[in-house]
Protein backbone atom coordinates (compact mmCIF):
# COMPACT_ATOMS: atom_id res chain seq x y z
CA UNK A 1 0.00 0.00 0.00
CA UNK A 2 1.56 3.26 -1.16
CA UNK A 3 -0.32 5.48 1.29
CA UNK A 4 2.33 8.03 2.44
CA UNK A 5 3.63 7.03 5.85
CA UNK A 6 6.50 7.35 8.31
CA UNK A 7 8.22 4.23 9.62
CA UNK A 8 9.14 4.67 13.28
CA UNK A 9 9.94 1.10 14.37
CA UNK A 10 12.50 -0.44 12.03
CA UNK A 11 15.70 -2.28 12.93
CA UNK A 12 18.11 -1.87 10.04
CA UNK A 13 19.75 -5.22 10.84
CA UNK A 14 16.29 -6.76 10.53
CA UNK A 15 16.10 -5.75 6.86
CA UNK A 16 18.88 -8.19 5.89
CA UNK A 17 17.23 -10.29 3.19
CA UNK A 18 18.67 -13.78 2.57
CA UNK A 19 19.96 -12.80 -0.87
CA UNK A 20 21.94 -9.87 0.53
CA UNK A 21 23.15 -12.00 3.46
CA UNK A 22 24.69 -14.49 1.04
CA UNK A 23 26.12 -11.70 -1.12
CA UNK A 24 27.83 -10.07 1.88
CA UNK A 25 28.99 -13.43 3.20
CA UNK A 26 30.74 -14.10 -0.10
CA UNK A 27 32.23 -10.61 -0.15
CA UNK A 28 33.62 -10.95 3.37
CA UNK A 29 34.60 -14.62 3.41
CA UNK A 30 31.95 -15.56 5.99
CA UNK A 31 30.56 -19.09 5.87
CA UNK A 32 26.85 -19.27 6.65
CA UNK A 33 25.39 -22.49 8.11
CA UNK A 34 22.79 -22.64 5.31
CA UNK A 35 23.15 -24.16 1.86
CA UNK A 36 20.88 -21.70 0.06
CA UNK A 37 18.62 -18.69 0.44
CA UNK A 38 15.63 -21.06 0.47
CA UNK A 39 17.09 -23.04 3.36
CA UNK A 40 17.74 -19.80 5.22
CA UNK A 41 14.17 -18.63 4.67
CA UNK A 42 12.95 -21.91 6.14
CA UNK A 43 14.77 -20.96 9.36
CA UNK A 44 12.44 -17.96 9.68
CA UNK A 45 9.88 -19.99 11.62
CA UNK A 46 10.12 -18.57 15.11
CA UNK A 47 8.62 -19.86 18.33
CA UNK A 48 9.14 -16.62 20.24
CA UNK A 49 11.27 -13.50 20.50
CA UNK A 50 14.38 -15.36 21.65
CA UNK A 51 14.33 -17.87 18.78
CA UNK A 52 14.20 -14.93 16.38
CA UNK A 53 17.03 -13.12 18.15
CA UNK A 54 19.29 -16.16 17.90
CA UNK A 55 19.10 -16.11 14.09
CA UNK A 56 19.13 -12.30 13.95
CA UNK A 57 22.48 -12.10 15.75
CA UNK A 58 23.92 -15.07 13.84
CA UNK A 59 23.34 -13.40 10.46
CA UNK A 60 24.89 -10.12 11.60
CA UNK A 61 28.28 -11.80 11.12
CA UNK A 62 28.16 -10.83 7.43
CA UNK A 63 28.13 -7.10 8.24
CA UNK A 64 31.77 -6.03 8.43
CA UNK A 65 32.53 -2.85 6.48
CA UNK A 66 31.09 0.61 5.83
CA UNK A 67 30.09 -0.61 2.38
CA UNK A 68 28.10 -3.48 3.92
CA UNK A 69 26.09 -1.13 6.11
CA UNK A 70 25.60 1.28 3.21
CA UNK A 71 24.28 -1.53 1.00
CA UNK A 72 22.00 -2.74 3.78
CA UNK A 73 20.48 0.72 4.30
CA UNK A 74 20.08 1.42 0.58
CA UNK A 75 18.30 -1.90 0.06
CA UNK A 76 15.85 -1.05 2.85
CA UNK A 77 15.24 2.49 1.61
CA UNK A 78 14.46 1.30 -1.91
CA UNK A 79 11.89 -1.21 -0.62
CA UNK A 80 10.41 1.25 1.86
CA UNK A 81 10.04 4.01 -0.73
CA UNK A 82 8.23 1.61 -3.05
CA UNK A 83 5.69 1.02 -0.26
CA UNK A 84 4.96 4.67 0.46
CA UNK A 85 7.45 5.39 3.25
CA UNK A 86 8.35 9.08 3.10
CA UNK A 87 10.22 9.35 6.41
CA UNK A 88 12.06 6.63 8.37
CA UNK A 89 13.50 6.74 11.89
CA UNK A 90 15.89 3.83 11.81
CA UNK A 91 17.17 1.77 14.76
CA UNK A 92 20.63 0.21 14.84
CA UNK A 93 22.31 -2.05 17.42
CA UNK A 94 25.97 -1.01 17.85
CA UNK A 95 26.68 -3.40 20.74
CA UNK A 96 25.98 -6.40 18.53
CA UNK A 97 28.56 -5.13 16.04
CA UNK A 98 31.17 -3.89 18.49
CA UNK A 99 31.11 -7.31 20.19
CA UNK A 100 32.28 -8.72 16.84
CA UNK A 101 35.09 -6.20 16.50
CA UNK A 102 33.22 -3.80 14.20
CA UNK A 103 33.77 -0.24 15.42
CA UNK A 104 31.02 2.28 16.09
CA UNK A 105 32.39 4.54 13.36
CA UNK A 106 32.19 1.79 10.76
CA UNK A 107 28.51 1.25 11.52
CA UNK A 108 27.47 4.90 11.71
CA UNK A 109 29.54 6.12 8.78
CA UNK A 110 28.40 3.19 6.66
CA UNK A 111 24.74 3.78 7.40
CA UNK A 112 25.17 7.49 6.85
CA UNK A 113 26.60 6.93 3.38
CA UNK A 114 23.07 5.84 2.50
CA UNK A 115 21.03 7.97 4.89
CA UNK A 116 22.87 11.18 4.07
CA UNK A 117 21.62 11.00 0.49
CA UNK A 118 18.32 9.22 1.14
CA UNK A 119 16.12 12.17 0.15
CA UNK A 120 17.92 12.59 -3.17
CA UNK A 121 18.22 8.89 -3.98
CA UNK A 122 14.99 7.49 -2.53
CA UNK A 123 12.70 10.41 -1.70
CA UNK A 124 12.79 9.38 1.98
CA UNK A 125 13.91 11.62 4.84
CA UNK A 126 15.69 9.72 7.61
CA UNK A 127 16.86 9.88 11.20
CA UNK A 128 19.03 7.44 13.14
CA UNK A 129 18.26 6.04 16.60
CA UNK A 130 20.87 4.04 18.51
CA UNK A 131 19.45 1.17 20.57
CA UNK A 132 20.89 -0.46 23.67
CA UNK A 133 20.57 -4.23 24.05
CA UNK A 134 18.57 -4.76 27.24
CA UNK A 135 20.02 -8.24 27.81
CA UNK A 136 23.47 -6.64 28.06
CA UNK A 137 24.59 -4.76 31.17
CA UNK A 138 23.78 -1.18 32.06
CA UNK A 139 27.54 -0.55 32.10
CA UNK A 140 27.78 -1.75 28.51
CA UNK A 141 25.03 0.68 27.53
CA UNK A 142 26.93 3.56 29.12
CA UNK A 143 30.12 2.53 27.31
CA UNK A 144 28.19 2.39 24.04
CA UNK A 145 26.80 5.88 24.53
CA UNK A 146 30.32 7.13 25.26
CA UNK A 147 31.59 5.51 22.04
CA UNK A 148 28.78 7.23 20.12
CA UNK A 149 29.63 10.75 21.27
CA UNK A 150 31.77 11.62 18.21
CA UNK A 151 28.79 10.72 15.99
CA UNK A 152 25.92 12.47 17.78
CA UNK A 153 25.51 14.84 14.85
CA UNK A 154 24.21 11.77 12.98
CA UNK A 155 22.17 10.23 15.84
CA UNK A 156 18.87 11.80 16.93
CA UNK A 157 17.95 9.51 19.82
CA UNK A 158 18.36 6.33 21.82
CA UNK A 159 16.18 3.25 22.17
CA UNK A 160 16.05 -0.04 24.06
CA UNK A 161 15.52 -3.40 22.36
CA UNK A 162 16.31 -7.15 22.37
CA UNK A 163 15.01 -9.70 24.93
CA UNK A 164 12.47 -7.89 27.11
CA UNK A 165 11.39 -10.31 29.84
CA UNK A 166 13.61 -10.08 32.91
CA UNK A 167 15.20 -6.80 31.81
CA UNK A 168 12.95 -3.99 33.07
CA UNK A 169 13.48 -0.42 31.88
CA UNK A 170 14.68 0.72 35.32
CA UNK A 171 17.92 -1.17 34.65
CA UNK A 172 18.83 1.60 32.18
CA UNK A 173 17.88 4.65 34.24
CA UNK A 174 21.42 6.10 34.28
CA UNK A 175 22.17 5.83 30.57
CA UNK A 176 18.82 7.43 29.72
CA UNK A 177 19.58 10.29 32.11
CA UNK A 178 22.90 10.84 30.32
CA UNK A 179 21.19 10.63 26.93
CA UNK A 180 18.66 13.25 28.02
CA UNK A 181 21.47 15.55 29.16
CA UNK A 182 22.99 15.23 25.68
CA UNK A 183 19.73 16.33 24.08
CA UNK A 184 18.89 12.93 22.58
CA UNK A 185 15.31 11.83 22.00
CA UNK A 186 14.27 8.73 23.97
CA UNK A 187 12.17 5.70 23.01
CA UNK A 188 12.06 2.14 24.34
CA UNK A 189 10.56 -1.25 23.54
CA UNK A 190 8.06 -2.08 26.26
CA UNK A 191 4.95 -4.20 26.58
CA UNK A 192 5.68 -6.60 23.73
CA UNK A 193 6.39 -9.71 25.81
CA UNK A 194 6.94 -7.77 29.03
CA UNK A 195 4.06 -6.66 31.30
CA UNK A 196 2.24 -3.30 31.24
CA UNK A 197 4.38 -2.23 34.21
CA UNK A 198 7.37 -2.06 31.83
CA UNK A 199 5.51 0.58 29.82
CA UNK A 200 4.92 2.60 32.98
CA UNK A 201 8.62 2.29 33.92
CA UNK A 202 9.72 3.37 30.46
CA UNK A 203 7.61 6.50 30.79
CA UNK A 204 8.33 7.36 34.43
CA UNK A 205 11.93 6.17 34.84
CA UNK A 206 13.41 6.56 31.36
CA UNK A 207 11.33 9.54 30.29
CA UNK A 208 10.59 8.09 26.87
CA UNK A 209 8.55 10.02 24.32
CA UNK A 210 7.31 6.96 22.38
CA UNK A 211 6.63 3.36 23.31
CA UNK A 212 7.83 0.77 20.82
CA UNK A 213 5.24 -2.02 20.63
CA UNK A 214 3.20 -1.29 23.80
CA UNK A 215 0.75 -4.00 22.80
CA UNK A 216 0.09 -5.16 26.37
CA UNK A 217 -1.12 -1.74 27.51
CA UNK A 218 -4.61 -3.06 26.72
CA UNK A 219 -4.39 -5.20 29.88
CA UNK A 220 -4.46 -2.04 32.03
CA UNK A 221 -7.40 0.37 31.58
CA UNK A 222 -5.58 2.90 33.77
CA UNK A 223 -2.52 2.78 31.51
CA UNK A 224 -4.63 3.08 28.36
CA UNK A 225 -6.31 6.17 29.83
CA UNK A 226 -2.91 7.69 30.60
CA UNK A 227 -1.52 6.98 27.12
CA UNK A 228 -4.62 8.51 25.54
CA UNK A 229 -4.52 11.56 27.80
CA UNK A 230 -0.81 12.22 27.22
CA UNK A 231 -0.92 11.32 23.50
CA UNK A 232 1.97 8.88 23.86
CA UNK A 233 2.62 7.24 20.48
CA UNK A 234 2.75 3.45 20.18
CA UNK A 235 4.81 1.97 17.33
CA UNK A 236 2.92 -1.25 16.66
CA UNK A 237 4.25 -4.00 14.39
CA UNK A 238 1.36 -6.32 13.48
CA UNK A 239 3.12 -8.89 11.26
CA UNK A 240 5.96 -9.08 13.79
CA UNK A 241 3.45 -9.80 16.57
CA UNK A 242 2.11 -12.78 14.63
CA UNK A 243 5.53 -14.16 13.67
CA UNK A 244 6.76 -13.98 17.26
CA UNK A 245 3.53 -15.51 18.61
CA UNK A 246 2.58 -12.43 20.64
CA UNK A 247 -0.72 -12.65 18.77
CA UNK A 248 -1.91 -16.03 17.48
CA UNK A 249 -3.39 -14.76 14.23
CA UNK A 250 -3.58 -11.27 12.78
CA UNK A 251 -7.36 -11.30 13.02
CA UNK A 252 -6.98 -11.31 16.82
CA UNK A 253 -4.78 -8.19 16.89
CA UNK A 254 -6.18 -5.48 19.21
CA UNK A 255 -5.31 -2.62 16.82
CA UNK A 256 -8.96 -1.75 15.98
CA UNK A 257 -9.88 -1.62 19.68
CA UNK A 258 -6.79 0.45 20.40
CA UNK A 259 -7.79 2.97 17.74
CA UNK A 260 -11.34 3.04 19.08
CA UNK A 261 -9.95 3.76 22.56
CA UNK A 262 -8.18 6.85 21.20
CA UNK A 263 -4.61 5.55 21.40
CA UNK A 264 -2.10 7.20 19.09
CA UNK A 265 -1.16 4.04 17.17
CA UNK A 266 1.24 3.70 14.26
CA UNK A 267 1.93 0.66 12.07
CA UNK A 268 5.49 -0.40 11.29
CA UNK A 269 7.47 -3.40 10.07
CA UNK A 270 10.03 -4.02 12.89
CA UNK A 271 12.33 -6.59 11.19
CA UNK A 272 10.69 -6.99 7.78
CA UNK A 273 13.15 -9.47 6.23
CA UNK A 274 12.31 -11.89 9.03
CA UNK A 275 8.64 -11.12 9.63
CA UNK A 276 7.19 -11.26 6.13
CA UNK A 277 6.57 -7.68 5.17
CA UNK A 278 7.66 -4.05 4.96
CA UNK A 279 5.58 -1.04 6.02
CA UNK A 280 3.12 -1.12 3.13
CA UNK A 281 2.69 -4.88 3.57
CA UNK A 282 1.72 -4.32 7.21
CA UNK A 283 -0.85 -1.68 6.19
CA UNK A 284 -2.31 -4.00 3.57
CA UNK A 285 -2.41 -6.90 6.04
CA UNK A 286 -4.33 -4.96 8.70
CA UNK A 287 -6.72 -3.66 6.04
CA UNK A 288 -7.49 -7.19 4.88
CA UNK A 289 -7.45 -9.09 8.18
CA UNK A 290 -8.82 -6.45 10.54
CA UNK A 291 -11.20 -4.74 8.17
CA UNK A 292 -9.81 -1.27 8.76
CA UNK A 293 -11.55 1.48 6.84
CA UNK A 294 -9.81 3.92 4.53
CA UNK A 295 -10.19 6.62 7.16
CA UNK A 296 -8.63 4.38 9.83
CA UNK A 297 -5.70 3.69 7.52
CA UNK A 298 -5.37 7.42 6.87
CA UNK A 299 -5.45 8.00 10.65
CA UNK A 300 -2.59 5.53 11.11
CA UNK A 301 -0.58 7.31 8.42
CA UNK A 302 -1.26 10.74 9.93
CA UNK A 303 -0.30 9.40 13.35
CA UNK A 304 3.04 8.22 12.01
CA UNK A 305 4.05 11.72 10.97
CA UNK A 306 2.60 13.31 14.13
CA UNK A 307 4.62 10.86 16.25
CA UNK A 308 7.85 11.36 14.29
CA UNK A 309 10.80 13.43 15.52
CA UNK A 310 10.37 16.13 12.90
CA UNK A 311 10.17 19.09 15.27
CA UNK A 312 13.25 20.55 13.56
CA UNK A 313 11.28 20.80 10.29
CA UNK A 314 7.58 21.40 10.87
CA UNK A 315 7.23 22.51 7.25
CA UNK A 316 8.30 19.05 6.10
CA UNK A 317 5.91 17.36 8.55
CA UNK A 318 3.06 19.54 7.26
CA UNK A 319 3.93 18.60 3.68
CA UNK A 320 3.81 14.91 4.52
CA UNK A 321 0.45 15.30 6.29
CA UNK A 322 -0.91 17.08 3.20
CA UNK A 323 0.21 14.08 1.11
CA UNK A 324 -1.70 11.75 3.44
CA UNK A 325 -4.87 13.85 3.19
CA UNK A 326 -4.62 13.96 -0.62
CA UNK A 327 -4.04 10.22 -1.06
CA UNK A 328 -6.67 8.42 -3.12
CA UNK A 329 -7.18 4.75 -2.20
Amino acid sequence: MSLPKAELHLHIEGTLEPELAFELAARNGVELPYASTDELREAYDFEDLQSFLNLYYELMAVLRTERDFEDLANAYLARAAAQGVRHAEIFFDPQAHMARGVEMGTVVEGLWRALGSSVRNHGVSTQLIMCFLRDESAESALETLEAAKPYLDRIVGVGLDSAEVGHPPVKFREVYEVAASLGLRRVAHAGEEGPPSYIVEALDVLGVERIDHGLRCVESPELVARLVRDRVPLTLCPLSNVRLRTVDVLGDHPLPAMLDAGLLCTVNSDDPAYFGGYAGDNFEAVRLELGLSEEQLRELARNSFLASFLEHDEELRARYLTEVDAYVF
